[in-house]
């Protein structure tokens, strides 16, 4: 891990000072009924509409000295606020606002041969630590989620889109003032110092959960670094394997909306695993729609026997979260073999067969242990909306409380509930 250099007594007391205060928010928040919830969710959405052209700037801004700076292309994709990307997340306040809310929840009630009934009960976690890259609209969806959901926020985006998250926070917070939820129930980490996440990642006595969102490096610190739980959210090497009976047009359809729809994102295809009896049947469509759509393709030593433009695939590149119009490709003797590929390179994200033959997708689906598991779909659909979340947080790839795109109820955990009428343990 790199050298971090000490931290300012200044700031570490503010740091401190703003996850204390983001507990005793928390403990509002979690009391605060569903109308005001969604009173909060509706008139954010009414503020950000009226804000839209001076957010705008301030993201503009941001993308400006992105790109002074030399940030790379897809995190710049990642950076700006696009039109698209503006409705989504005002449509995401509306939808969560819809959602059942889940707190208070009873699931799981049963009767013990004494007559106690046993109950769990969804409550919130309490305050949540957001660490994130690029992304401004991830301040307002996880915002929007963790207030739902009953908890406290604390969001600490990347420098390059200070000016944007700022400006979406005084909106969030305004919110919340007209509508009885407390202030700092959202909370905008205010500084672009490196130094402010160590402080943050050791106030364990005010933040409950820590959820990283970015590339490897940022992972790893916040793994290394943290006394709180920690559920990653990391990086989508994603594959799709093509079995032996898998459809040309099928396959050709899955492959190419799963790398070209969006691929700065991190539930794009990055790796293409081909069944060797597939190669004369499926491969060749692929190859060439992939072609057409500008895609570089990195292949094994079989992949470039049937299409000589492949490039030589490393190591490095079954490993790569490409976010770019790069795939690797793989010949494969066996679903096994398949499998096996995804275990050693994988990243737990999503994985998808193409098959028509019944004993392989179910194999697929029972062996493969990643958060999202797919047959004869896009790898795209790993998506909290998508799915039927409304939103989501993040996709998590640890295995712990929640696995997979993480929404409202990845967001509370479960107390155990008793009622009884004076039995006694004897």
């Amino acid at each position: 891990m790199s050298h971090t250099p000490p931290v300012d007594p200044t700031l570490e007391t503010q740091l401190f000072g703003l996850a204390r205060r983001a507990r005793e928010a928390s403990r509002r928040t979690g009391e605060l009924d569903t109308r005001t919830k969604n009173a909060w969710l509706l008139r954010t959405a009414e503020r950000l509409d009226a804000a839209k052209p001076s957010i705008l700037e301030a993201n503009a801004e941001d993308v400006r000295s992105a790109e002074a700076a030399g940030v790379e292309k897809p995190l710049l994709g990642r950076l700006a606020i696009s039109e698209a990307k503006w409705r989504d997340m005002i449509a995401g306040l509306r939808d969560v606002a819809a959602l059942p809310d889940p707190v208070g929840e009873i699931v799981d009630s049963r009767v013990r041969p004494n007559g106690l009934r046993v109950g769990r009960m969804r409550i919130p976690l309490g305050v949540i630590l957001i660490i994130y890259e690029a992304r401004p609209n991830v301040t307002v969806d996880a915002a929007a989620l963790c207030v739902k959901a009953g908890n406290a926020v604390i969001l600490r985006g990347g420098s390059e889109a200070i000016r944007a998250n700022r400006a979406l926070g005084e909106e969030l917070r305004a919110a919340a003032r007209e509508t009885g939820v407390p202030e700092d129930a959202v909370v905008v980490v205010p500084t672009t110092d490196r130094a402010a996440l160590e402080p943050l990642l050791r106030a364990d006595r005010d933040i409950d959960l820590v959820i990283p969102r970015g590339g490897p490096g940022l992972i790893r610190k916040v793994v290394e670094t943290s006394r709180i739980p920690v559920i990653k959210h990391d990086a989508g090497v994603c594959h799709v394997f093509l079995d032996a009976s898998a459809d040309p047009e099928m396959s050709t359809s899955i492959v190419i909306d799963s790398k070209i729809r969006q691929m700065a994102v991190c539930n794009g295809l990055e790796t293409l695993l081909v069944h060797r009896d597939a190669v004369r049947t499926a491969l060749p469509a692929v190859m060439k729609a992939l072609v057409e759509q500008g895609v570089e393709v990195r292949g094994c030593e079989r992949t470039r026997e049937a299409f000589s433009e492949a490039k030589p695939a490393s190591d490095e590149d079954w490993a790569a979260e490409y976010l770019a119009p790069i795939l690797a490709v793989r010949v494969v003797d066996s679903l096994d073999e398949a499998i096996e590929h995804v275990r050693r390179w994988g990243s737990d994200h999503t994985e998808v067969i193409v098959t028509q033959d019944y004993a392989s997708a179910r194999a697929w689906t029972r062996r493969v242990t990643s958060s999202t598991v797919g047959v004869n779909c896009s790898t795209a659909f790993a998506d909290g909306y998508r799915l039927g979340l409304g939103a989501e947080i993040g996709i998590s790839t640890s295995k712990l409380h929640a696995y997979g795109p993480m929404g409202l109820e990845g967001l509370t955990t479960l107390k155990f509930v008793l009622e009884g009428e004076g039995q006694l343990r004897e």
